[in-house]
């Protein structure tokens, strides 16, 4: 299957560039030049991967990666005019996957596509692999050194979030929408509950977590 690519940006010469560059590659290209038509393109067509300009109008390219984050795990790369340290943190903790200054090389953006897709391809295999936690998505089955660990289905969400994404922090929120599809307000405590039950579960010490590490301040991670 050809894989589809949703560019969302305001300046068409842009958009034109980044079409030619990514359909000589054999890609499929869908364009938006706001980010609401770029909601509606993704709800129709499920793409594998889009990248979205931060300052569009209707919604930017945060407000888009937030609202995409919602209902869909593809890869999501930011394109920006701003180069500020906090600008990519804030792209990144909203659950974009890269960050490409502008102005950009479309070759690099072409080899980071092709990056992202190849990662999502491992991801979506059968069976996720962690150190010594396997984590089986047909059968929905996890092991640690060949022992069984049985898991609830929140469990088996959340973790299979974190080890999709080895090293990555999630705050509370994204592994909510994650593994619920939506947060309300006081489902921080709730998240917290069902981390501890995995820590639990998974970890040689859960008062010293090796597997699920707290990042003070911003959320959750799998070490790698």
């Amino acid at each position: 299957m050809i894989p589809t690519i949703l560019i969302a940006e305001d300046d068409g010469d842009i958009r034109g560039l980044l079409r030619l560059y990514l359909e000589s590659e054999g890609y499929r290209v869908l364009e938006a030049e706001n980010g609401a038509r770029a909601l509606e393109l993704a709800r129709e067509n499920t793409p594998d991967l889009a990248i979205l300009d931060v300052m569009m109008p209707q919604l930017n390219g945060y407000e888009l990666t937030r609202a995409l984050r919602k209902f869909s795990d593809i890869p999501i790369l930011i394109l920006s005019a701003k180069s500020q340290d906090s600008d990519k943190i804030l792209g990144l903790n909203l659950g974009a996957d890269d960050y490409i200054a502008k102005p950009f090389n479309p070759l690099e953006i072409v080899a980071r596509v092709k990056a992202q897709l190849r990662r999502t391809a491992r991801e979506n295999s059968a069976t996720l692999v962690v150190r010594d936690l396997v984590l089986d998505t047909a059968s929905f089955q996890l092991s640690k050194g060949g022992q069984s660990i049985s898991l609830t289905p929140m469990e088996y969400k959340i973790l299979a979030l974190l080890m999709r994404s080895p090293g990555r922090i999630f705050t509370k929120i994204q592994l909510y929408e994650g593994a619920v599809g939506s947060y309300f307000e006081g489902d921080d405590n709730t998240m917290m509950v069902h981390i501890s039950k995995l820590r639990e579960k998974i970890e040689d010490d859960p008062k010293d977590p090796r597997y699920i590490i707290t990042v003070r301040g911003l959320g959750y991670k799998l070490e790698k």
